[in-house]
């Protein structure tokens, strides 16, 4: 056990993904004393590995008597996870995920566990598709979370309003009316460009190390720069951009040689996915610079850096906030209500 923890734990926060886990220890006033992961997500385990893993991950925090509040959001929550929590259908406000989740059974007396929910959509007569998400709305909670009590006040929850974009695998664009969410969208351009950069022609051109294409570099930054004004001007010529890069690896003798030649060639579809993304989303930026508000970008550095430089060469402003940061903060907002809840059914309030 470790004693110096499990003395000040108040609870644990775990966003439980597909391929990995990330688990914090956390004081009574949110914060973080220790953090550990594990690369067993939800497509490694069946609903019965999901305790012993956990606490195979966090028991060297636990103390040996008491009940520790352990708040897990993402895919732990999925029909092939742990236990369903269903989604909640949008419209929904961010400080209200807690009443759609759900507690599985458990062989440890130590541990109280709660699974948070995810959120869906139904297609409509405005255009808006099917979709869902789980995981993020827990940082899009937190996004509200984070922006509680910056006049000084001891606030939980901050409704925001604007447009929020999680950049990933699976990127989420998310409308944001009054700290609830209004609508969303999906855009698999993450995956995209790694099916096309893996397992497509253009292969044989962008055989590189990851993040090579890196767009702080000044070549790749001007590569990246044309390609989303490029695609942003003519989406529809997409595909045949795509073949383009192969046929100018064969032919352009202007291009560099070495790792540079693969950089910047990858630093063009990038900018040629992201840049059709935001084409597609056009219509939700244009909201956002009639309100002369930043876009919030949620998520690691280095990507929402991407995804930041993409808007301002279309002219949108943004700013970012942590990934890690906004799940927290989402999971502490989920505590905090849940705790207050159990604390009322106690009292019989």
């Amino acid at each position: 056990m470790s004693h110096s923890v499990a003395e000040s734990l108040a609870w644990v926060a775990v966003d439980w993904g597909s391929s990995n886990l990330r688990a914090w220890a956390l004081d009574a006033r949110n914060r973080v004393l220790a953090r550990t992961g594990s690369r067993r997500g939800m497509l490694s385990l069946t609903p019965h590995d999901y305790e012993p893993e956990l606490k195979r991950v966090i028991g060297d925090w636990l103390p040996p008597t008491g009940r520790v509040p352990v708040r897990i959001c993402g895919m732990a929550g999925a029909r092939q996870g742990w236990l369903e929590a269903a989604y909640l259908p949008v419209p929904t406000r961010l400080d209200n995920l807690s009443r759609g989740a759900v507690r599985p059974s458990l062989e440890d007396p130590r541990l109280e566990v709660t699974l948070l929910p995810g959120l869906c959509q139904a297609a409509d007569d405005q255009q808006h598709g099917f979709d869902v998400m789980r995981g993020e709305e827990t940082q899009l909670a937190g996004l509200c979370r984070a922006g509680a009590g910056r006049d000084g006040r001891e606030e939980a929850f901050s409704p925001v309003t604007g447009l929020a974009c999680l950049p990933g695998t699976h990127a989420k664009w998310a409308r944001l009316e009054e700290g609830t969410v209004t609508r969303f969208t999906t855009c698999m351009t993450g995956e995209l460009y790694d099916l096309l950069a893996r397992q497509s022609v253009l292969h044989h051109s962008l055989d590189h190390p990851a993040g090579i294409d890196d767009p702080s570099d000044p070549g790749n930054r001007e590569w990246f720069i044309a390609a989303v004004r490029e695609i942003n001007d003519a989406p529809a010529a997409f595909t045949a951009r795509l073949f383009g890069l192969r046929a100018r690896d064969l032919l352009d003798d202007g291009l560099p040689v070495g790792e540079a030649r693969g950089a910047r060639l990858a630093a063009r579809l990038s900018g040629l996915v992201i840049g059709l993304e935001l084409a597609g989303l056009r219509d939700e930026l244009r909201l956002e610079s009639a309100a002369a508000r930043d876009i919030t970008l949620i998520g690691n550095a280095s990507l929402c850096a991407r995804y930041a430089l993409a808007l301002s060469t279309l002219g949108h402003t943004s700013h970012t906030l942590d990934g890690e940061s906004a799940v927290l903060a989402g999971l502490s907002l989920a505590n905090r209500t849940l705790s207050q809840a159990a604390m009322n059914r106690a009292s019989g309030a």
